[in-house]
């Protein structure tokens, strides 16, 4: 019997237990998933909280829901993988043999690194949206905030779900226009980027819908501190930027499981292959979603589109024929605009976000690169179409590597 062990069941890995279930036969492969948490929470969700829009009960389901029958599933800390000896070590002593690995560790956000972040303000006036804790005590403090600077900081890159904090001030903005305190409150995205994202018509066409909300943009600003007492952030310039309510994007790292590993790169992802999602070093083990060091975005729609890739790629290995997949860094991503509507964007490695209509040439029926109702509707869907299609590995009519047909040049 052999061997295919996957580590961490976030989206990535509960969507790879599920497609290589159906491929392998039971009777020669164990399938395995160890991840030390029991809840799967939708992350994407999580932007909506501090609005009231949902409730931790929309983002949170066991885990155990999503997985098929025929994979073990262990709940406990991993310690450290030995690659150089097939097996990974849990933190209960166990150590475990594999044939194949998939390192689906994903991300974590570290406050901790940027100083002053984590201290006296924290979850009081300075507060972070990508994890639940963060997300529900801001959505009580903009309850009965009254109005003041408003600041949304972005500490270091790569960071999870990179159009979230764009997503976020234009939420912002509609929220307090229809509570009345818009006027009172000012606005300001600092980001480290040139500009409001790293693609050059994307760019241009957000920065022009924070000029529009009235939203200011300060660029080029990496965080060196946060000064609790008087409530202001420092880049390593000496530039400043005062606050009333600090929002952040903390520095987001890898697995500690990778460092301890001797794994990874300096922020703990694993050098990975971009196009085949095989480990640089190692032939046995493969890497998907935020766990890689790949130069795309760190999000939900990246590790879909690989997933694909990666089933193929991964069969292929372990038939020993040569890799017949190539990943090519396709993303798509909603981006919330605030009034019930939305844009969305769809890119790769090579091809800059581009106007158009997807996922069908001509018809749709959402826009690239414009404000639209559906393009709303299309992101609460996704909400769904994550929890019964997309984590069960099932099959969706949006081909994983990006189309050109339907885009404008």
């Amino acid at each position: 019997m052999k061997n295919l062990l996957i580590l961490g069941a976030g989206t990535a890995g509960t969507m790879m237990a599920n497609k290589m279930r159906k491929k392998l036969s039971r009777e020669d492969w164990d399938i395995t998933i160890v991840d030390q948490f029991k809840t799967h929470y939708y992350q994407p969700g999580f932007l909506f909280i501090p609005f009231g829009i949902y409730t931790r009960e929309d983002v949170v389901k066991p885990k155990n829901d999503f997985f098929p029958i025929g994979v073990k599933v262990i709940y406990e800390k991993i310690e450290k993988i030995e690659p150089d000896k097939n097996h990974v070590l849990l933190a209960d002593g166990v150590a475990l043999s594999y044939d194949f690995l998939l390192i689906a560790t994903g991300t974590q956000t570290a406050p901790e690194e940027t100083p002053g972040l984590k201290d006296k303000l924290w979850h009081k006036e300075i507060f972070d949206f990508y994890t639940i804790e963060g997300a529900i005590a801001l959505a009580d403090f903009f309850k009965t905030w009254q109005g003041g600077d408003l600041v949304l900081n972005i500490a270091e890159l790569p960071y999870k779900c990179p159009v979230a904090p764009l997503e976020f001030v234009f939420f912002a903005d509609a929220f307090f226009t229809e509570r009345g305190l818009r006027d009172k409150i000012n606005i300001t995205y600092v980001t480290p980027l040139p500009g409001a994202f790293t693609k050059p018509r994307a760019t241009k066409m957000l920065g022009e819908l924070l000029k529009t909300k009235n939203i200011n943009i300060v660029a080029d600003f990496t965080v060196a501190q946060v000064d609790n007492d008087e409530k202001k952030i420092v880049d390593f310039g000496g530039r400043e930027v005062k606050f009333d309510c600090l929002v952040s994007i903390p520095t987001n790292l890898g697995s500690q499981v990778i460092e301890r590993s001797g794994m990874g790169d300096d922020m703990n992802f694993v050098p990975t292959d971009k196009h085949t999602l095989q480990s640089r070093d190692y032939k046995n083990i493969f890497v998907i979603g935020d766990a890689a060091n790949l130069p795309t975005s760190k999000a939900g729609s990246v590790a879909h589109f690989a997933a694909e890739i990666l089933e193929e790629n991964l069969m292929c290995a372990i038939e020993g024929r040569p890799y017949t997949a190539s990943f090519d860094g396709h993303a798509n991503c909603y981006i919330e605009t605030g009034y019930g509507k939305g844009t969305l964007i769809d890119f790769n490695y090579d091809t800059e976000p581009l106007p158009g209509s997807f996922p069908f040439p001509g018809v749709g029926p959402f826009g690239l690169l414009k404000v639209t109702r559906t393009n709303h509707y299309g992101k609460l869907l996704f909400r769904w179409i994550y929890w019964h299609i997309l984590l069960k590995g099932k099959e969706m009519p949006i081909n994983s590597e990006m189309q050109m047909a339907g885009k404008k040049l």
